[in-house]
């Protein structure tokens, strides 16, 4: 299983400013190893926030974006002590689910 996200949730005036910090190689299928035998692609694929049981976000990531990805969205509807899950899968469909409380 990859490591644990960092993620951070924070409300201002009625919106919902959330970080993430994602631990994955993001590996393109294009890198070689020392041998010369290329690394196979293993890479985030589609990415879903929800609060209160509702989707308040969803994208797709693809071999470009760099290892260790950084996401920053905001959604309206959230309050101060509700919690923010946020899930990854991969082209490989390894899954990673962190939560966090909306401070």
């Amino acid at each position: 299983m990859a490591d644990p996200m960092r993620v951070r949730a924070q409300e201002t005036g009625g919106i919902v400013d959330v970080k993430v910090l994602m631990k994955h190689d993001m590996e393109t299928g294009q890198r070689k190893d020392s041998s010369g035998k290329t690394i196979p692609a293993h890479h985030i694929t589609t990415i879903t926030a929800t609060c209160k049981g509702k989707q308040v976000f969803q994208g797709e990531f693809g071999p470009a974006v760099s290892k260790d990805p950084f996401l920053n969205f905001k959604f309206k509807g959230g309050a101060k002590g509700d919690e923010v899950s946020v899930t990854w899968v991969d082209n490989k469909n390894d899954t990673r689910t962190d939560k966090a409380k909306v401070s």
